[in-house]
């Protein structure tokens, strides 16, 4: 089996069912597990985003679709070279990846009889089903249904831990900071499993862009910071400079008085993989700290104010 992922997730599955050395080619974003860092490379972002601001990033964005020019491209070339059997991809968002169109005219160059599965989820049981999806097309049932259950089963702890929990705090969640997204799909899953209230979103329900007045009707007890394909470290970066702006949010972060907290969103809340249990781990120790001590690093969630 030759296997093309075209999403950070997907490679994160095929690895974890034991099957890197399948794995030929990758996204440009494709960073974890470290053994795939030698795997070509079949995508490109058309947008040079490394050091822009999320202001910067999202009006790029908004361009590019408004122009019909894209974000994304595929290196027909070297598709071509990799030959692979099995192509992983998705239809959820095009922001997030290359869309299933692209996918489609490059596959049309190509020769041979190539497999193509697109995969939306949102929701955690979705994550868990597109495991088992993809262990079946890559002859590998078993192990994915061995890991389906024992995510299943850490889901399932945390679950029970938080049940008993006498108070369950109001979280906002933010996948984008300016502007402001709430976090959707599996996140309000996640913090309801974690002991919480998501306090704009619904389970399933896309990422969607907020106003302040929102944020203060809401009225949260917590704030996590998860943006979208940014590490702690970004994250945290960004919101410190944007704090000092008093046009940024300032009717909602002047009247605050809860706690804010900044994850690793790339790799435990944007990617509908199986680290997105360890992102739910996360959240039962931000938000039920009692039930959960911390045993997680300062790199994967810290308090930021």
């Amino acid at each position: 089996m030759r296997i093309c992922s075209l999403l950070p997730s997907t490679t994160e599955i095929v690895c974890a069912l034991g099957m890197s050395t399948s794995l030929v080619g990758k996204t440009h974003e494709c960073d974890y597990p470290p053994e795939i860092n030698h795997v070509p490379v079949v995508t490109k972002s058309l947008i040079d985003h490394a050091e822009s601001t999320s202001s910067e990033i999202d009006r790029h964005i908004s361009e590019a679709m408004h122009s019909g020019s894209g974000i994304y491209a595929i290196d027909d070339l070297v598709l071509g070279k990799i030959n692979p059997d099995l192509i992983l991809t998705q239809e959820l968002c095009e922001v997030c990846a290359v869309s299933y169109s692209q996918v489609e005219t490059s596959v049309r160059k190509l020769d041979g009889d190539i497999d193509v599965i697109s995969l939306e989820p949102t929701t955690l049981g979705g994550i868990l089903e597109t495991i088992v999806e993809i262990g079946d097309a890559a002859g590998s049932p078993l192990k994915a249904r061995e890991l389906s259950n024992s995510l299943q089963k850490r889901i399932n702890h945390v679950k029970e831990m938080t049940s008993s929990s006498s108070f369950n705090p109001k979280v906002l969640s933010l996948e984008w900071l300016d502007p402001p997204f709430c976090g959707g799909h599996w996140v309000p899953e996640m913090i309801s499993y974690s002991g919480g209230v998501d306090a704009v979103s619904l389970n399933g329900s896309p990422s969607k862009e907020i106003k302040w007045e929102e944020a203060v009707t809401a009225s949260p007890d917590l704030v996590i910071l998860m943006v979208c394909g940014f590490d702690l470290e970004k994250t945290a970066t960004e919101f410190l400079s944007l704090s000092k702006d008093q046009s940024w949010g300032a009717d909602f972060w002047g009247n605050f008085k809860g706690d804010t907290y900044v994850v690793d969103g790339s790799s435990y809340f944007s990617r509908p993989g199986p680290r997105i249990v360890d992102g739910l781990e996360i959240l039962a120790e931000i938000i039920q700290p009692e039930i959960f001590p911390r045993t997680r690093s300062n790199s994967e969630w810290t308090k930021v104010l």
